[in-house]
């Protein structure tokens, strides 16, 4: 992509200068009163189809030498010496097509003598071809600090997903891991109720493997399963939890990283709801300000302390990090009386 718009440009650059060269000729031409308007422009485009025969060539032959752009000298020994050979074959080439048109045409084309025209025009293709190569240099030098700019950002982008992989394939055997318990608390005291969140989790996993290959997830896939984790929790604290969702509608399309409110929710029980015998209510919000997604998780019972070092929550710190870098924010409030909020903001990205 980059190298075909960098032809483009040089390409349509080459031609316009030559375009001017002969729009200079012809104007020159009529001011010295000549009326034939041909013989200019065939003067300049007889020069121009031999100079750029002559510099497709000299490309064509000196690319395999790019590579040694880290060291200019070398580079330019290796082009510098097209010059002579360029300057000698440039004047047969352009005099032998002009010498041609005017035969057909029926005319002579006179010209300085062979020995005076050979070096007028020696000199002035040489200067020619001289600032070509020192363009060409320009031209590869910034090609070269593109594609290096585009291979550090393409290799940057790798290892974030690497990294965001990892981290979401770390969540999957904590998340089951803590699921697990729940049913065996329920297994002493309740074999049909530990039966029906068994089932419940079978559905939750079963949804959350057709996630597992993603980084980033629509809020509302995400809810699903927040709500379905929050759902089998509250089996396990049955009239000790309450849970309330306030979700803005305008929000459910933006994109959040895998398993992002389930890790605040779980905070919640295991910090505060299974320390505490009475009722804990739970609130689950999330709202869009300009451009920016908050979702918030808050109780109204717990306080603050290691809650916010545990593996999901430093988990989902590393994630947004790698995902959003400083535009992603988490924190956790203490409310007052009681109560913790912890407040996820991120850009909405559909």
């Amino acid at each position: 992509m980059i190298l075909s718009r960098t032809a483009r440009i040089v390409s349509a650059a080459w031609l316009l200068f030559w375009g001017l060269l002969v729009v200079t000729a012809v104007q020159d031409f009529v001011r010295d009163g000549g009326t034939a308007i041909w013989q200019p422009v065939l003067w300049e485009l007889s020069s121009g189809v031999s100079a750029t025969f002559l510099t497709l060539l000299q490309l064509h032959l000196t690319r395999r030498y790019d590579h040694l752009l880290a060291t200019p000298w070398r580079w330019f020994q290796r082009q510098l010496i097209w010059i002579p050979f360029n300057s000698l074959a440039f004047v047969p080439m352009a005099f032998s097509i002009r010498h041609g048109v005017y035969a057909l045409m029926g005319e002579t084309y006179t010209h300085q003598a062979w020995p005076q025209l050979f070096l007028y025009e020696s000199i002035k293709i040489s200067l020619f071809f001289a600032i070509f190569i020192v363009s060409r240099f320009g031209v590869l030098s910034f090609q070269k600090m593109l594609d290096e700019r585009a291979r550090a950002e393409q290799t940057k982008h790798l290892l974030n997903q690497a990294q965001l992989f990892r981290l979401t394939q770390q969540m999957q055997p904590h998340f089951l891991f803590n699921a697990l318990n729940t049913i065996s608390s329920l297994m002493q005291t309740d074999v049909a109720r530990a039966d029906a969140v068994l089932q419940q989790l079978a559905d939750m996993l079963r949804a959350s493997l057709d996630l597992s290959e993603q980084y980033e997830i629509t809020l509302a896939s995400e809810l699903r399963l927040a709500r379905a984790y929050a759902t089998l929790m509250t089996e396990r604290f049955v009239d000790r939890v309450e849970i309330d969702w306030d979700i803005d509608d305008a929000s459910l399309a933006c994109k959040v990283p895998v398993m992002s409110l389930q890790p605040l929710i779980e905070n919640v029980f295991k910090h505060t709801v299974e320390t505490r015998r009475h009722m804990t209510h739970i609130k689950v919000s999330a709202a869009l300000f300009e451009g920016q997604l908050v979702l918030r998780v808050e109780d109204d019972s717990g306080s603050l302390g290691p809650s916010g070092n545990g593996i999901g929550i430093v988990n989902l710190r590393a994630r947004l990090e790698a995902l959003h870098l400083d535009q992603a924010s988490f924190k956790l409030v203490q409310l007052s009386p009681a109560g913790v909020r912890a407040e996820v903001s991120l850009p909405c990205v559909y």
